[in-house]
């Protein structure tokens, strides 16, 4: 193969690998306002998709997406500040459409969880180790020695 032919494809695998996380937003949905439409990304980065529920609104194809993108931007249209349009969400929808969760007293047991599972299984380890009783020495016995012994003469 010559080498403009290895360009050309490894461009091409380049250019493929950068397709891969497309945003879903449609260009009937973006803003006109630059700055508008930089702050209605940042937000819909944070919102789960409800129907999805492992990708942001901004990634996602599905209708109910594309309706919060539209609340997101119309609340900027508005004049909500970016912590107004997240509130908004939040009361309508609840927090489940949060992707970071927030820290408040409902949601310790998620946030403690990890550090909870890693003080358990170190605990547990640590009483089976003490569990374990080291086995007695072995003494020979008065006939076993005497067959060593002998066993040595013979050298």
């Amino acid at each position: 193969m010559s080498r403009a032919g290895l360009k050309s494809i490894c461009l091409a695998a380049c250019l493929a690998a950068g397709l891969g996380t497309a945003a879903a937003v449609q260009p009937d949905e973006v803003l006109k306002d630059p700055a508008l439409e930089h702050r209605a990304r940042a937000i819909s980065a944070g919102l789960r998709c409800l129907v999805c529920q492992n990708q942001s609104i901004d990634d996602s194809d599905a209708p109910l997406a594309k309706d919060l993108r539209l609340i997101v931007r119309e609340r900027l249209k508005a004049g909500d500040t970016d912590q107004g349009v997240e509130d908004y969400v939040v009361r309508r929808y609840g927090e489940f459409v949060l992707l970071r969760p927030v820290f408040g007293l409902h949601t310790v047991l998620l946030w403690a969880s990890p550090l909870l599972a890693i003080l358990l299984g170190g605990f547990g380890i640590w009483r089976l180790a003490r569990r374990r009783t080291p086995a007695p020495e072995r003494r020979l016995t008065a006939s076993e020695e005497a067959e060593i012994a002998a066993l040595l003469k013979r050298e």
